[in-house]
């Protein structure tokens, strides 16, 4: 399991302890590995996932010729990329908008992450509870909306919007992104 965690770690996935234990930070580094590459996603780690790792995926960016430092946000694959020097330097499982309609506290609305090209406007350190719940690290980049660590982050979309990440992962990305960063949403990829 060590290595396991090693190799996720040198490429991206990964950003828990190397501990030697499949724990829950592994499973949803697992779970990026696997929806980057196309493979089915179950959180086990077995030939494929070897031979993914091992072949070193080149990816397709959501935006060619976009700028050397960005986010890439793919709704459809529930994925989310960091790419340095036009290089991807972190690959994150994530749970963006539910798209259904919710109620909070008399306000209403629907659960949706926007498509489009935006900006880290703010950034937030630590836990932070506004009135949809808790948020850890947040990277703001429109209005209300975040990238930011959640300790609920399912295999589907769930969040009223947000773009939710594993604990870890936020914590990684929190030190790389700062504001002014360019962030792009695409609904397919």
């Amino acid at each position: 399991m060590t290595r396991l965690q090693r190799w996720l770690n040198h490429d991206g996935y990964y950003w828990g302890k190397i501990n030697g234990r499949y724990d829950e930070q592994t499973r949803f580094a697992v779970w990026a590995l696997q929806k980057r590459a196309r493979l089915q996603v179950k959180g086990e780690v077995g030939r494929a996932e070897w031979r993914a790792l091992d072949r070193r995926l080149s990816v397709r960016p959501l935006v060619p010729g976009g700028p050397p430092d960005r986010v890439e946000i793919s709704l459809g694959r529930q994925l989310l990329t960091l790419y340095r020097d036009n290089r991807p330097v972190l690959v994150s499982h994530i749970s963006t908008g539910a798209g259904v309609r919710y109620c909070k506290d008399g306000r209403c609305g629907t659960a949706i992450t926007p498509v489009g090209d935006f900006r880290v406007a703010s950034r937030a350190p630590g836990w932070t509870t506004g009135r949809l719940g808790s948020m850890y690290n947040s990277l703001y980049f429109v209005g209300g909306i975040a990238m930011h660590g959640s300790t609920k982050v399912p295999l589907h979309p769930a969040s009223h919007g947000c773009v939710r990440l594993p604990l870890s992962t936020s914590e990684r990305l929190f030190q790389l992104v700062q504001v002014g960063e360019p962030v792009y949403v695409r609904s397919k990829g």
